[in-house]
Protein backbone atom coordinates (compact mmCIF):
# COMPACT_ATOMS: atom_id res chain seq x y z
CA UNK A 1 0.00 0.00 0.00
CA UNK A 2 1.26 3.26 -0.92
CA UNK A 3 2.53 5.33 2.52
CA UNK A 4 0.18 8.11 3.04
CA UNK A 5 2.70 11.02 3.01
CA UNK A 6 3.10 10.21 -0.13
CA UNK A 7 -0.43 10.45 -1.09
CA UNK A 8 -0.75 13.41 0.70
CA UNK A 9 2.26 15.16 -1.05
CA UNK A 10 1.19 14.47 -4.25
CA UNK A 11 -2.41 16.06 -3.03
CA UNK A 12 -0.48 19.29 -2.03
CA UNK A 13 1.29 19.34 -5.40
CA UNK A 14 -2.36 19.17 -7.10
CA UNK A 15 -3.25 22.14 -5.52
CA UNK A 16 -0.19 23.99 -6.37
CA UNK A 17 -0.81 22.98 -10.31
CA UNK A 18 -4.33 24.40 -9.88
CA UNK A 19 -3.45 27.30 -8.10
CA UNK A 20 -1.21 28.42 -10.07
CA UNK A 21 -3.13 27.53 -12.57
CA UNK A 22 -5.72 30.30 -11.12
CA UNK A 23 -3.15 32.89 -11.05
CA UNK A 24 -2.55 32.23 -14.93
CA UNK A 25 -6.13 33.47 -15.45
CA UNK A 26 -5.58 36.22 -13.29
CA UNK A 27 -3.07 37.57 -15.32
CA UNK A 28 -4.56 36.71 -18.54
CA UNK A 29 -7.71 38.48 -17.40
CA UNK A 30 -4.99 41.75 -16.93
CA UNK A 31 -3.37 41.70 -20.01
CA UNK A 32 -7.03 41.04 -22.09
CA UNK A 33 -7.97 44.77 -20.04
CA UNK A 34 -5.16 46.67 -21.65
CA UNK A 35 -4.23 44.82 -24.86
CA UNK A 36 -7.37 44.97 -26.84
CA UNK A 37 -6.30 43.72 -30.26
CA UNK A 38 -5.12 40.45 -28.44
CA UNK A 39 -8.28 40.08 -26.44
CA UNK A 40 -10.25 37.14 -27.66
CA UNK A 41 -7.17 35.10 -27.90
CA UNK A 42 -6.63 35.85 -24.13
CA UNK A 43 -9.64 34.82 -23.07
CA UNK A 44 -10.15 31.69 -25.54
CA UNK A 45 -7.13 30.65 -22.75
CA UNK A 46 -8.81 31.74 -19.64
CA UNK A 47 -11.75 29.55 -20.90
CA UNK A 48 -9.26 26.67 -21.80
CA UNK A 49 -7.41 27.19 -18.68
CA UNK A 50 -11.01 26.83 -16.45
CA UNK A 51 -11.45 23.70 -18.19
CA UNK A 52 -8.66 22.06 -16.64
CA UNK A 53 -8.77 23.61 -13.68
CA UNK A 54 -12.63 21.81 -13.68
CA UNK A 55 -10.96 18.49 -14.15
CA UNK A 56 -8.08 19.06 -11.47
CA UNK A 57 -11.32 20.10 -9.21
CA UNK A 58 -13.13 16.92 -9.40
CA UNK A 59 -9.36 14.84 -9.42
CA UNK A 60 -8.66 16.55 -6.30
CA UNK A 61 -12.02 16.06 -4.30
CA UNK A 62 -11.81 12.23 -5.75
CA UNK A 63 -8.31 11.57 -3.85
CA UNK A 64 -9.72 13.55 -0.91
CA UNK A 65 -13.17 11.07 -0.28
CA UNK A 66 -10.19 7.89 -1.37
CA UNK A 67 -7.67 9.46 1.52
CA UNK A 68 -10.84 9.75 4.20
CA UNK A 69 -12.19 6.08 3.18
CA UNK A 70 -8.84 4.23 2.94
CA UNK A 71 -6.47 5.58 5.05
CA UNK A 72 -8.44 7.10 8.18
CA UNK A 73 -5.71 10.35 8.72
CA UNK A 74 -5.49 11.64 11.95
CA UNK A 75 -4.44 14.93 13.69
CA UNK A 76 -2.42 17.25 11.51
CA UNK A 77 -2.90 14.75 8.68
CA UNK A 78 -6.96 15.12 8.83
CA UNK A 79 -6.90 18.78 9.19
CA UNK A 80 -4.70 18.89 5.77
CA UNK A 81 -7.24 16.79 3.81
CA UNK A 82 -10.60 18.60 5.30
CA UNK A 83 -8.68 21.73 3.91
CA UNK A 84 -7.65 20.50 0.75
CA UNK A 85 -11.32 20.26 -0.12
CA UNK A 86 -12.17 23.52 0.85
CA UNK A 87 -8.79 25.01 -0.70
CA UNK A 88 -10.15 23.31 -3.86
CA UNK A 89 -12.92 24.69 -3.89
CA UNK A 90 -11.87 28.19 -3.53
CA UNK A 91 -9.06 27.69 -5.99
CA UNK A 92 -11.82 26.85 -8.42
CA UNK A 93 -13.91 29.37 -7.47
CA UNK A 94 -10.81 32.15 -8.18
CA UNK A 95 -10.87 30.75 -11.82
CA UNK A 96 -14.16 31.18 -12.46
CA UNK A 97 -13.82 34.90 -11.28
CA UNK A 98 -11.03 35.25 -13.94
CA UNK A 99 -13.71 33.62 -16.44
CA UNK A 100 -16.44 36.13 -15.72
CA UNK A 101 -14.15 38.77 -16.40
CA UNK A 102 -13.64 37.40 -19.67
CA UNK A 103 -16.92 37.14 -20.52
CA UNK A 104 -17.41 41.08 -19.75
CA UNK A 105 -14.25 41.43 -21.88
CA UNK A 106 -15.94 39.87 -24.66
CA UNK A 107 -19.13 41.71 -24.33
CA UNK A 108 -17.63 45.17 -24.28
CA UNK A 109 -15.79 45.11 -27.41
CA UNK A 110 -14.45 48.82 -27.25
CA UNK A 111 -11.35 49.59 -25.40
CA UNK A 112 -11.11 50.88 -21.86
CA UNK A 113 -10.67 54.56 -21.65
CA UNK A 114 -7.34 55.34 -19.50
CA UNK A 115 -8.81 57.27 -17.21
CA UNK A 116 -11.55 55.09 -15.79
CA UNK A 117 -9.37 52.25 -15.34
CA UNK A 118 -6.84 54.71 -13.35
CA UNK A 119 -9.97 56.55 -11.80
CA UNK A 120 -10.96 52.65 -10.46
CA UNK A 121 -7.66 51.83 -9.55
CA UNK A 122 -7.88 48.36 -12.12
CA UNK A 123 -4.31 47.93 -12.25
CA UNK A 124 -3.59 48.37 -8.55
CA UNK A 125 -6.34 46.07 -7.85
CA UNK A 126 -5.16 43.53 -10.05
CA UNK A 127 -1.71 43.57 -8.42
CA UNK A 128 -2.52 43.12 -5.23
CA UNK A 129 -5.04 40.29 -5.67
CA UNK A 130 -2.67 38.60 -7.96
CA UNK A 131 -0.01 38.92 -5.50
CA UNK A 132 -2.06 37.57 -2.62
CA UNK A 133 -2.63 34.19 -4.50
CA UNK A 134 1.58 34.73 -4.87
CA UNK A 135 1.80 34.64 -1.36
CA UNK A 136 -1.15 31.65 -1.32
CA UNK A 137 0.84 29.47 -3.40
CA UNK A 138 3.80 30.18 -1.39
CA UNK A 139 2.21 29.46 1.83
CA UNK A 140 0.91 26.28 0.98
CA UNK A 141 3.63 24.46 -0.68
CA UNK A 142 5.46 26.26 2.81
CA UNK A 143 3.05 25.43 5.30
CA UNK A 144 3.85 29.24 6.26
CA UNK A 145 0.83 30.44 8.64
CA UNK A 146 2.53 33.89 9.16
CA UNK A 147 2.37 34.19 5.19
CA UNK A 148 -1.02 33.09 5.30
CA UNK A 149 -1.97 36.02 8.12
CA UNK A 150 -0.63 38.93 5.88
CA UNK A 151 -2.66 38.08 3.13
CA UNK A 152 -6.03 39.37 5.55
CA UNK A 153 -3.91 42.79 5.65
CA UNK A 154 -3.95 43.06 1.80
CA UNK A 155 -7.41 42.28 1.62
CA UNK A 156 -8.68 45.47 3.33
CA UNK A 157 -7.14 47.57 0.14
CA UNK A 158 -9.20 45.47 -2.36
CA UNK A 159 -12.47 45.97 -0.16
CA UNK A 160 -11.77 49.79 0.21
CA UNK A 161 -11.15 50.64 -3.33
CA UNK A 162 -14.31 48.26 -4.02
CA UNK A 163 -16.56 50.79 -1.92
CA UNK A 164 -14.43 54.23 -3.37
CA UNK A 165 -14.63 52.86 -6.99
CA UNK A 166 -18.78 52.43 -6.21
CA UNK A 167 -19.24 55.73 -4.85
CA UNK A 168 -16.36 57.32 -7.94
CA UNK A 169 -18.90 55.10 -10.69
CA UNK A 170 -21.80 57.18 -9.70
CA UNK A 171 -20.32 60.57 -10.23
CA UNK A 172 -18.77 59.43 -13.57
CA UNK A 173 -22.11 58.28 -14.61
CA UNK A 174 -24.10 61.81 -13.60
CA UNK A 175 -21.24 63.39 -15.37
CA UNK A 176 -20.65 61.42 -18.15
CA UNK A 177 -23.37 59.21 -19.01
CA UNK A 178 -23.00 57.86 -22.16
CA UNK A 179 -19.86 56.32 -20.59
CA UNK A 180 -22.75 54.18 -18.91
CA UNK A 181 -21.29 50.66 -20.06
CA UNK A 182 -17.75 50.90 -19.88
CA UNK A 183 -18.28 52.39 -16.20
CA UNK A 184 -20.76 49.23 -15.13
CA UNK A 185 -18.50 46.75 -16.70
CA UNK A 186 -15.57 48.16 -15.55
CA UNK A 187 -17.39 47.84 -12.08
CA UNK A 188 -18.03 44.50 -12.31
CA UNK A 189 -14.52 43.84 -13.23
CA UNK A 190 -13.77 44.90 -9.95
CA UNK A 191 -16.49 43.55 -7.38
CA UNK A 192 -14.99 40.12 -8.91
CA UNK A 193 -11.41 41.22 -7.85
CA UNK A 194 -12.51 42.38 -5.13
CA UNK A 195 -14.18 38.70 -4.54
CA UNK A 196 -10.88 36.98 -5.49
CA UNK A 197 -9.36 38.84 -2.40
CA UNK A 198 -12.10 37.15 0.03
CA UNK A 199 -11.58 33.87 -1.74
CA UNK A 200 -8.14 34.42 -0.80
CA UNK A 201 -8.47 35.27 2.17
CA UNK A 202 -10.70 31.82 2.98
CA UNK A 203 -7.38 30.24 1.67
CA UNK A 204 -5.17 31.83 4.43
CA UNK A 205 -7.69 30.43 7.21
CA UNK A 206 -7.56 26.69 6.01
CA UNK A 207 -3.67 26.71 5.75
CA UNK A 208 -3.63 28.54 9.77
CA UNK A 209 -6.27 25.40 10.45
CA UNK A 210 -4.28 22.96 8.49
CA UNK A 211 -0.93 23.94 10.41
CA UNK A 212 -2.40 25.18 14.06
CA UNK A 213 -5.72 23.68 14.60
CA UNK A 214 -7.80 26.72 14.67
CA UNK A 215 -10.76 28.08 13.09
CA UNK A 216 -10.29 31.65 11.78
CA UNK A 217 -14.42 31.93 9.67
CA UNK A 218 -16.25 32.97 11.99
CA UNK A 219 -13.96 34.42 14.91
CA UNK A 220 -15.46 37.54 16.57
CA UNK A 221 -12.90 40.55 16.88
CA UNK A 222 -11.70 40.05 20.52
CA UNK A 223 -11.95 37.08 21.15
CA UNK A 224 -9.23 34.33 20.73
CA UNK A 225 -9.65 31.66 18.52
Amino acid sequence: MIHLESILEDLKEDLLNIANMAKAQLELSREAIYNNSNKKEMVKEIVAKDKLIDAYELKINKDCENILALHTPVAIDLRFVLASIKINSNLERIGDHAVGIAKLLVDFEDEFEKNLLDNFKVSEMYAEAIAMVDSIIVALANNDTSLAREIFKKDDFLNDNYKKAAKNAIKILQAEPQKAEAIINLLSIIRKIERVGDLTKNLGMEIIFHIEAKVLRHAKKGKKT
